[in-house]
C-alpha cells in the first residue's frame, strides 16, 4: 500500500468510527488512539535503544 493509500484508508476508518459515535464517545476514543500510538512510539524508541546498544 503506497502512503496515499494509506493515508486515504485511514481517513475512511476515521469517518466510519466517527459515524457511529455521539462526541462524548468520540473523544474517548481519540483519546484512546493517541495513547495506543503514544505507547506503540515509546516501544519502537525502546526497543531501537536496546538494539543501537547491542551493536556498538
Amino acid at each position: 500500500m503506497n502512503p496515499c493509500e494509506l493515508t486515504a484508508s485511514v481517513t475512511a476508518l476515521a469517518n466510519l468510527i466517527a459515524a457511529k459515535l455521539d462526541e462524548d464517545e468520540l473523544a474517548v476514543m481519540a483519546s484512546i488512539f493517541v495513547q495506543l500510538g503514544d505507547t506503540l512510539e515509546t516501544i519502537a524508541a525502546q526497543r531501537a535503544l536496546c538494539c543501537n546498544k547491542k551493536n556498538q
